[in-house]
């Protein structure tokens, strides 16, 4: 469960984390880089979607600057895959909610603007 998030910084499994992060259901957190900063491009989500997950959360700022790129919900589309956009307080929380109702949900949170 993540248990705090300001920006900057979100906390997962007691760890603070000062860089854009990928979680998973079963509490793994991976560094995520992207070949772009504010944008989501299928190439960003290719690791995540390997995990098979129900559901898959961007969290796109605490300002909602970062985008999600039209394809890449395409492919998670194609893929049955749920996706949701939300700016990085709202998507915590969401990733939260769906952990506790046991969904195979991956967050993937951009921490700054």
């Amino acid at each position: 469960m993540i248990t705090n998030y300001q920006f900057g910084l979100i906390t997962v499994n007691e760890r603070d984390y000062d860089y854009d992060v990928e979680v998973r259901w079963n509490r793994e957190v991976l560094d995520w880089i992207r070949k772009e900063s504010h944008l989501f491009s299928p190439a960003d989500i290719q690791r995540a979607l390997r995990q098979n997950p129900e559901i898959i959360i961007f969290g796109t700022g605490a300002y909602g600057m970062a985008k999600v790129a039209p394809e890449t919900l395409i492919i998670t589309k194609e893929q049955g895959i749920r996706t949701i956009t939300q700016r990085t307080p709202q998507a915590v929380q969401s990733f939260n909610n769906y952990l506790k109702e046991g969904k195979r949900v991956i967050g993937l949170f951009h921490l700054t603007c």
